[in-house]
């Protein structure tokens, strides 16, 4: 009897071929539903990238616009500086926005100063630049959240914006082209072009990194939104030159071939009949041409 329940659980039960056998099937079924696993959620966070990507470069841009506005707007005395540069090979720009006051000794102080700047980020999941914004001065920015603030946070004024940055540039406009530095205090520029992405980068000939012009965010920011602008249509009829400067370019007419220079009347074109006047002071009649 012993032998024949022996015999019953031996024929049972599995072998060890069966065994690492079916290991091995549950390990391939196991990494093609990872590998599955691992191509869709790549999917979903490239679409998920493309949708914030352009939303959180639209909401910093939208940041630096305000304080513009704010700063520029409040009165005089307002300087700006520019600056850009690499890090680890990355686009990086520094924006420095001063209004600055005078007491009643005429002594100078600074009453409100921004600053942003990118920086390398060395402890990102990514190779990248974080973004970082800065407020001092006289005039205080949050009056509840700076009257709590501790000693060591007023020594450390910067403040990472985000992170993840992959280029930031500032150019100023000057004339038709775009300079990347500025630093007069007596002059402010016309406009400034901010050039934001945190798409992927890649490397360039020179060794920097670059990103497709495609998956750049650019905003450009008047800075003095009351000057006049003078819009000229030039046409071939009013002799405008389009690669004139707008300070060359008139509206004038062409002279005309049969005027002397100097003259201040035009000679009308021959194909117009000309009025004429009769001496006893009645109108003239006209006659029908056959």
């Amino acid at each position: 009897m012993q032998e024949r329940r022996r015999q019953r659980m031996h024929e049972s039960g599995y072998s060890l071929g069966e065994m690492l056998a079916a290991l091995i099937i549950g390990t391939m079924v196991l990494t093609a539903i990872l590998m599955i696993y691992s191509r869709a959620n790549h999917a979903a966070d490239a679409v998920l990238g493309k949708i914030e990507r352009p939303a959180l470069a639209t909401e910093v841009l939208q940041c630096l616009a305000d304080d513009f506005e704010r700063v520029l707007g409040s009165g005089q005395d307002v300087s700006i500086q520019i600056k850009n540069g690499y890090d680890n090979g990355f686009a990086k720009a520094e924006l420095v926005i001063r209004r600055t006051v005078r007491d009643g000794k005429n002594e100078e102080s600074t009453f409100e100063e921004i600053t942003w700047r990118a920086g390398y980020d060395y402890g990102g999941p990514a190779p990248g630049l974080v973004l970082y914004r800065a407020h001092e001065g006289i005039n205080v920015e949050d009056k509840l959240f700076d009257a709590k603030r501790q000693t060591w946070e007023r020594n450390y004024p910067l403040v990472p914006i985000c992170r993840g940055v992959t280029f930031f540039r500032l150019e100023v406009a000057r004339g038709d082209e775009f300079v990347q530095e500025w630093s007069e205090p007596a002059s402010l520029p016309p406009g400034v072009r901010i050039t934001l992405s945190f798409a992927r980068p890649y490397e360039t000939v020179r060794g920097t990194w670059d990103v497709d012009d495609e998956e750049k965010t650019i905003r450009t920011i008047a800075v003095d939104r009351t000057r006049k602008i003078r819009f000229i249509v030039p046409t071939e009829e009013q002799g405008v030159n389009p690669n004139l400067s707008a300070g060359e370019r008139t509206l004038s007419e062409p002279p005309d071939e049969r005027t002397p220079q100097g003259a201040g009347t035009r000679t009308p074109p021959r194909n117009v009949e000309r009025p004429f006047r009769r001496t006893d002071g009645q109108l003239p009649q006209r006659t029908r041409r056959r």
